[in-house]
């Protein structure tokens, strides 16, 4: 989505007033200001953003929160060799880009050629007006008191209930000093369901969330909203029977799709570039290396049509574009934004992200996954004498230097003669990526990605990301616990 005048392009065309308003900024002016500001830097940008967005919490029948709010500014970012400058504001005006190029002063000047813009491309994930607009306050308020009513109704177990409903609509552009700009369209919805369940004086909870980069319609339809609602009620029972976790080393199944979280951070923060070029990754300097089990192949691909962490380009300009970065079992390469990527002397892969204008890029992941096997997940299921089986996780830890990780298990089973058993509560799956990945011994042939609620944390910043899996088969782990194994 990438053009050298993409003023000219009809879709875009009433989408850049968000960016270009009141007389303060012109798409001449951005060109010629960040060509002075940038004259004499290796590299950087003038990022220039819109965000709208909103949400509603829904909570024991009432409505408790309604957000709605819009924000606009810029981030200029000079680099030159290693160093970067960086400043923003909340004002796209000729006046405060002014004032935020003196910072880029002190910067040395730079002692190469600038770097060459980002490919360029006429592909265009998504083109849709402001998506918060075409639905009203009133509907939207609607669909949250029908989840908690149908929830309620479905179990008389029933006791607690919390819906969510939010969306965000943005429009950026980046502007070279070198004339190139690239602008893009980035909506993102999300309802989540979570429900209490008391049985025999036992309180438990569930919950199930769905999202992506696409409007709201899908989420206002009914099947959607009921299996929301369905999937928390089944999570909730499960643990209404749940027991005590046993802790040990023990064989660990893990299902498909959301699980793939321990992968996106067990493995994929280690594979992006800032920390290999630093060398404090446990994969520096693994390329052409085994690091995992044959038939593991993992994937970081931006381009995947609706998906959360899916971007026509990012935040650089860069195209995204499906990135092999573990081929079975062989590491291939690395996350790259434009400044590492330069300066380990490789092409940049499409993961220059930031949270907001406010914020530098650095290389982080998209959509991450494991690709799908040869195997029958029920056959799978069947090699297990004893273990557990991970249907879903929550919150996890990772040392990115070490690769050692902790992730609590929000569902899950023993598993004894190949036989799902009583479900468990209280399990944490304990281990390193590195060592995790040359302990698969079955990959299913069930590949699915999340139901798209996932956000990513790294350097203060946060911005919303994919994962996926299919069932995996893994010998050796380290389940924390409270009952003997």
């Amino acid at each position: 989505m990438t053009d050298s005048a993409p003023q000219s392009s009809p879709e875009f065309h009433d989408i850049r007033s968000f960016l270009y308003h009141e007389g303060k900024l012109d798409p001449d002016g951005a060109r010629r200001l960040t060509a002075q500001a940038l004259g004499a830097c290796d590299d950087g940008e003038l990022y220039l953003q819109y965000r709208a967005s909103e949400s509603f919490g829904f909570d024991d029948g009432r409505l408790k929160t309604a957000d709605y709010s819009t924000d606009a500014g810029f981030g200029l970012r000079g680099v030159s060799g290693e160093m970067t400058g960086f400043a923003h504001a909340n004002d796209i005006s000729e006046g405060a880009i002014r004032r935020a190029a003196q910072t880029l002063a002190l910067l040395d000047p730079a002692q190469s050629p600038p770097a060459p813009p980002p490919q360029r491309t006429n592909r265009h994930l998504y083109t849709d007006a402001n998506p918060l607009d075409l639905v009203p306050f009133a509907k939207k308020v609607g669909l949250c008191a029908a989840i908690d009513a149908a929830a309620r109704a479905r179990d008389p177990r029933v006791v607690q209930v919390s819906a969510s409903l939010a969306g965000s609509w943005s429009v950026v552009e980046i502007v070279r000093a070198d004339g190139f700009v690239a602008t893009d369209v980035r909506p993102l919805v999300r309802l989540n369901v979570s429900i209490i369940m008391e049985e025999k004086g036992r309180r438990e909870s569930g919950s199930f969330g769905i999202g992506g980069r696409y409007l709201y319609d899908s989420l206002f339809e009914e099947p959607t909203w009921q299996r929301a609602i369905d999937e928390a009620i089944a999570q909730a029972e499960v643990n209404l029977r749940s027991i005590a976790a046993p802790a040990g080393e023990m064989t660990v199944l893990l299902g498909p799709g959301w699980p793939g979280v321990l992968l996106h951070e067990a493995i994929g923060h280690g594979l992006e570039g800032d920390f290999n070029r630093k060398g404090t990754s446990a994969f520096t300097g693994k390329i052409g290396q085994r690091v995992a089990a044959p038939g593991v192949t993992v994937v970081d691909d931006g381009s995947i049509q609706d998906r959360r962490g899916s971007l026509s380009i990012d935040d650089e300009g860069t195209p995204t574009q499906e990135n092999i970065l573990i081929e079975d079992g062989i590491l291939k390469g690395y996350m790259q934004d434009r400044l590492n990527a330069r300066l380990m002397g490789v092409p940049a892969t499409g993961n220059g992200r930031r949270e907001s204008y406010a914020h530098a890029p650095m290389p982080r992941m998209t959509n991450t996954f494991m690709r799908g096997g040869p195997d029958d997940p029920a056959e799978l299921l069947g090699r297990v004498k004893s273990g557990i089986f991970a249907k879903s996780f929550g919150g996890g830890q990772v040392d990115i230097v070490s690769g050692k990780f902790v992730f609590s298990c929000t569902e899950a089973y023993r598993i004894e003669n190949g036989r799902l058993g009583e479900p468990i509560k209280g399990a944490t799956i304990i281990g390193d990526g590195p060592t995790a990945l040359t302990r698969v011994i079955g990959i299913g042939n069930d590949m699915a990605l999340d139901e798209g609620i996932g956000m990513c944390g790294k350097g203060g910043q946060s911005v919303p990301a994919g994962v996926g899996q299919p069932t995996l088969l893994m010998e050796g782990l380290t389940v924390g616990g409270t009952a003997a194994a």
